[in-house]
């Protein structure tokens, strides 16, 4: 069932919200009396539930283990009656890529909850949570500017942000009609997500697929950098892949952040079973994606 993915600002409010989408979406369920509609639960998965400290998110190491710890819960929760809430921070803009091919996998909708607190706000709120003695919902300023410097804010013009909702601090409530009927739907039956190819799971049926991968997006890498070298202090720029381009963002793309972006793609895809033909175009997509 559909996947609300929660995402904003440290300290933006983003627990408040989810917990007044969970109250409107029981509501919903329990006031129904279609068989399809009653027999659906909504699970809110957050730091909270996973027993997360806000330390996590000072060093890389601890703070991809809390990652990888949501990802899993969510990955395990979704389902055919299922409702899923991920209430988390969710700013990186791959992780939330990773969320919505889950989703795709198992052929149900997503949607993106934008938090829309200005930061000054925040920073007021976390103040207040810091000097709480009863609290443990702040983060360390150290910590909490860092987030912030790092946030990947929602492009709705991105399929995997979209739909997007956003809340202003200064609503009430979300749109939670908005979002029910996006995600569920009012025609009577469940909305249904096709898969493409790139999230159905499968059998490997090639022996040499992963190495495939590992190679043609090691080839596609090399070839980024090696254009970047031959352009040095243009913005920007096309790189021609055979018959697909990658498009360059207007920095630089350093090595490091091509690895990483490429071990997200070969963990995404370990095993998809991509057709070999398609491995040099998905991945082309899923760095545009990432540059975007």
């Amino acid at each position: 069932m559909p996947l609300i993915l929660i995402s904003g600002y440290p300290s933006s409010g983003k627990t408040y919200r989810s917990n007044q989408l969970l109250d409107f979406f029981n509501s919903k369920i329990k006031g129904a009396t279609e068989s399809h509609i009653t027999r659906l639960n909504v699970v809110l998965i957050n730091d909270q539930t996973l027993g997360l400290s806000k330390d996590v998110y000072r060093e890389a190491r601890p703070e991809k283990d809390a990652r990888a710890a949501e990802y899993s819960a969510v990955k395990r929760a979704l389902g055919r009656d299922t409702i899923v809430i991920a209430d988390g921070l969710n700013y990186i803009k791959g992780y939330r890529y990773q969320l919505y091919c889950e989703a795709k996998a198992v052929q149900t909708p997503s949607c993106v909850v934008h938090i829309g607190t200005p930061v000054e706000k925040c920073k007021a709120m976390n103040a207040d949570l810091l000097n709480d003695l009863d609290s443990i919902e702040g983060y360390p300023e150290d910590i909490f500017d860092n987030l912030i410097y790092r946030y990947e804010e929602p492009n709705g013009m991105t399929r995997w942000d979209s739909p997007l909702f956003t809340v202003p601090y200064d609503d009430a409530m979300p749109p939670c009609e908005d979002i029910w009927n996006a995600l569920i739907g009012t025609e009577g039956e469940l909305k249904k997500v096709k898969p493409n190819m790139a999230t159905v799971m499968k059998p490997a049926a090639e022996s040499d697929y992963l190495y495939e991968l590992d190679q043609i997006t090691q080839e596609v890498m090399t070839a980024v950098i090696a254009w970047q070298k031959d352009h040095l202090g243009e913005l920007g720029g096309q790189v021609p892949i055979d018959d697909t381009t990658v498009e360059l963002p207007a920095s630089p793309v350093t090595l490091p952040q091509l690895q990483r972006i490429r071990r997200q793609f070969i963990s995404l895809n370990r095993q998809h079973n991509l057709a070999k033909s398609r491995i040099r175009g998905s991945f082309v997509e899923y760095l545009n994606s990432s540059f975007s």
